[in-house]
């Protein structure tokens, strides 16, 4: 293994700087050169990268985003785009790829594998979407985003007595939402993995507001509804007055957490340290306190479980 290219992709997390510092730190380490590609799998595409030195990751650990950039390419999925990449990697001279993202990165990481390039994968995305690990890195940020955001939210809601809908990030798994709302004493969580009722909803509101509390939160996952929707359905049959706030982008930016600077740096280590002892077609995650890999392919087919424990404490705390 004489040079790795290191890669993200999809959207971007917090904590995909600190991977990519590990990734080239420890492969200079071990006397092995790296290459970052620009811009994802478009960058493979387009032979687009840059030699990465020490001074190449200083002071990044705790920046969020990604230095190499990040795209979606549907180019890499056709036949034209895929074989452009294979002889860029081949030109390039590089001779394994660690390649940070989620299911997407993941699925065109498990292609470079099955045409003889060895991977190894880094799941990096805010959704924790991925089944095969606990965490993906940013996960944590993202949380400490939306909590933030909920706090604020909160000290206005409760001087106007009113409720609010927040929607948060997530596609189809509910568990940014659903973390959220047990770590933000929220009135009530709704994720697309359970089914709600918008009048039981709205009896838990009033149940609240007979006791004499001033407001409600409501954390929405953006796979189970529209904020805005659902807001004046909760304002039409209470007759109190509920607000929305969709969080968008500002959940994948910021400082990565301290966790999530740990497993990006854990991770990109244990990346570079399977590439270089011939391991390939893996991918990392994390399990408890350790870092553990497995067969992509294996990783890519395995469903996600829902937290149902969670959701049900959720449900006895915020009664």
């Amino acid at each position: 293994m004489k040079k790795i290219g290191v890669l993200t992709s999809g959207g971007d997390a917090p904590g995909m700087n600190a991977a990519i510092r590990a990734v080239v730190r420890d492969a200079i380490y071990n006397n092995v050169n790296v290459l970052g590609i620009k811009n994802g799998f478009r960058g493979l595409i387009d032979g687009e990268s840059v030699e990465m030195n020490l001074s190449s990751v200083a002071d990044i650990i705790h920046r969020g985003g990604t230095i190499l950039g990040s795209a979606r390419s549907e180019e890499f999925l056709e036949k034209d785009g895929f074989n452009s990449a294979l002889k860029n990697i081949k030109y390039l001279g590089i001779d394994g790829i660690v390649a940070i993202g989620g299911d997407g990165t993941f699925k065109g990481a498990s292609a470079l594998g099955n045409a003889g390039v060895p991977v190894i994968g880094i799941p990096g995305t805010i959704d924790n979407d991925l089944p095969y690990t606990q965490y993906t890195l940013g996960f944590f940020t993202a949380l400490t985003t939306v909590l933030e955001a909920v706090e604020k939210i909160r000290d206005t809601s409760s001087s106007h007595s009113r409720n609010n809908v927040i929607q948060v990030m997530g596609r189809d798994c509910g568990d940014l939402a659903l973390y959220a709302g047990l770590a933000g004493g929220a009135e009530m969580v709704i994720i697309p993995e359970v089914e709600y009722n918008i009048d039981e909803v709205c009896d838990k509101i009033m149940q609240g507001r007979a006791r004499g509390k001033k407001h409600s939160i409501i954390i929405l996952a953006e796979g189970a509804g529209d904020a805005k929707d659902i807001s004046e359905l909760i304002e039409g049959k209470t007759g109190i007055s509920t607000k929305y706030s969709v969080l968008g982008y500002t959940q994948r930016g910021g400082t990565p957490s301290a966790f999530d600077r740990l497993i990006g740096s854990q991770m990109g280590a244990r990346a570079v340290d399977l590439l270089i002892n011939s391991v390939k077609n893996r991918v990392l995650g994390v399990r408890g306190n350790e870092i553990f890999d497995m067969d992509i392919a294996e990783a890519l087919s395995m469903e996600k479980k829902f937290d149902e424990t969670t959701y049900e404490l959720t449900k006895i705390l915020s009664i």
